[in-house]
């Protein structure tokens, strides 16, 4: 397809070690580890929720980090 990112399959653990090494410099949330991988990859990586978050949980389980998890309700407008 002309135009198309071909994404790559990247190895099992790349994306948590991608993530502790964000996590390195302080606390983010998780929308801006996805945005902080994606600009350092200079957007070869873009971080979808369905694979960040269960992500974070896996790590959490394994105590590999701490979190606080937060939901916001959004207004409506």
């Amino acid at each position: 397809m002309k135009g198309h990112k071909e994404q790559k399959d990247l190895l099992p653990g790349t994306l948590e070690m991608l993530i502790l090494q964000t996590l390195r410099r302080g606390a983010l949330h998780g929308y801006a580890i996805a945005q902080d991988i994606q600009q350092i990859s200079e957007d070869v990586l873009q971080v979808e929720e369905g694979s960040l978050y269960p992500a974070l949980h896996r790590m959490e389980q394994a105590v590999w980090i701490r979190a606080k998890w937060v939901t916001k309700e959004v207004s409506k407008s």
